[in-house]
């Protein structure tokens, strides 16, 4: 299986997190990291070299800090130009369709802060489900995210165990499709 790894971190020089995860990734065979806010500091995505990208893997990670509960603009920007009508959806778009799509996100807030009764009111796959719509939309299967949260609160050591466990579960040939409700 060939997975790509699309990292949106605006600033990966000065994230512990992101870059420990995409760090330890880029050391994996049959995994290709791409990162986009480096390739595209002006976000002019060349969608064409984008499509191509896509076409070339079976498994699509879609990497980023979660963003007031959500995506960092650039992957907005890259979802409308990208998976485009015709190409990812639409009567003849069916690129992608059979792939699978895991969305890796981290959170500077612990997990207890992510469920109906506590500060945030809704857990992280409940704020991912916009994603997961897009998923259904261009054909891929949407896999159980996994989320690395508090990373504020991990030391050096966690983190670094918590790359390995991302690039474990993110690797896995058995992920599961999340279900929906």
């Amino acid at each position: 299986m060939k997975t790509l790894v699309l990292v949106f971190h605006p600033d990966l020089i000065a994230s512990r997190a992101n870059r420990c995860l995409m760090e330890e990734m880029e050391k994996q065979t049959n995994v290709t990291v791409h990162r986009v806010y480096e390739a595209y500091p002006d976000e002019k995505i060349n969608v064409e070299a984008e499509q191509r990208l896509l076409e070339k893997h079976d498994r699509i990670v879609l990497q980023f800090p979660f963003y007031w509960y959500s995506t960092p603009s650039l992957l907005k920007k890259w979802e409308d130009v990208v998976l485009a009508y015709g190409w990812a959806f639409g009567s003849n778009g069916d690129k992608l369709h059979g792939k699978e799509l895991l969305v890796a996100v981290s959170t500077g807030a612990s997990k207890e802060n992510y469920s109906l009764d506590s500060y945030f009111k809704y857990t992280v796959p409940e704020l991912l489900r916009p994603l997961q719509a897009t998923s259904d939309m261009i054909g891929t299967r949407y896999l159980t995210p996994y989320v690395l949260y508090g990373v504020n609160q991990q030391s050096d050591e966690q983190l670094e165990q918590s790359a390995k466990d991302y690039v474990t579960y993110a690797l896995n040939p058995k992920l599961e499709m999340l279900a929906v409700r």
